[in-house]
């Protein structure tokens, strides 16, 4: 059984691939002042309240948060007596390497995300990840990462927006009923969501231009559903992108020897 978890700048995501799905999904804060002793005992709770019966015997973690990699490889080593595969490290390889400007270190989820997507769903896509930041990331026909775009978060504009206008209040993302508000709350709920329809809409008619082919739109994230009512913008949601995408990457250096 593998254990994939992959580490966000806010959530930190846990689950378990059998062989043939994955079995539970668990999520907590990131946090680097926790313990593997911490995560184990997380872990394992919520693991027996699902009555479940996991023999882990390899694991694999993608981390934006690089404080937060050293407890998890210990909970892998002393809890699961297993060294993990590290996306980015130099041993855990890609099955395509990313082709960028020499010298860039590209975010791990980033990575993992283009292997998914490509697995799924052919060459020439864009991968748009709701996440702290909103990032588009392009896949070429073989299924290398050629770069990509990084904005704000949604809800990081938010909070941004709260922290630096005193008077202005912290809202819920939703999609406001009409684009005019007409109170403090419906203006800021039409700003963010229209904002952000045009700049999906926007990155992707421009990386589209650019590369002068047509591509598929791949959205993953918790706020992906939120943008995709009616508007067109995605070929496909894939809410669990991510773990799929470091399942395969395990699965490439299994069958090196490498994992």
């Amino acid at each position: 059984m593998l254990l994939c978890i992959d580490t966000g700048n806010t959530n930190t995501v846990f689950s378990v691939w059998d062989g043939k799905r994955f079995v539970g999904l668990w999520r907590i804060s990131t946090d680097h002042r926790r313990t593997a002793d911490e995560y184990f005992v997380w872990l394992s709770t919520l693991i027996s309240l699902q009555k479940l019966e996991l023999n882990i015997d390899a694991c694999i973690i993608s981390s934006t948060a690089p404080r937060v990699v050293f407890n998890l490889r210990v909970l892998c080593n002393r809890y699961f007596d297993t060294r993990p595969l590290v996306v980015g490290k130099p041993d855990c390889l890609l099955p395509v390497a990313p082709r960028v400007d020499f010298g860039t270190v590209v975010g791990p989820d980033r990575l993992v995300n283009t292997v998914g997507a490509f697995d799924r769903h052919g060459p020439d896509l864009i991968v748009v990840d709701f996440g702290t930041a909103t990032t588009f990331d392009v896949v070429d026909t073989d299924g290398a990462y050629v770069g990509g775009v990084i904005a704000p978060g949604v809800n990081l504009s938010l909070e941004a927006l709260h922290m630096g206008a005193a008077s202005l209040p912290h809202v819920d993302v939703t999609m406001p009923v009409k684009v005019i508000g007409t109170n403090t709350v419906a203006c800021i709920q039409s700003g963010i969501f229209w904002g952000y329809i045009g700049l999906v809409q926007g990155v992707v008619d421009k990386i589209r231009e650019e590369r002068g082919r047509p591509m598929q739109v791949i959205a993953t994230g918790g706020l992906a559903p939120l943008f995709d009512q009616g508007f067109d913008l995605f070929d496909a949601i894939e809410d669990d992108l991510t773990m799929h995408g470091l399942r395969l990457i395990h699965d490439y250096n299994k069958e090196l020897g490498n994992g």
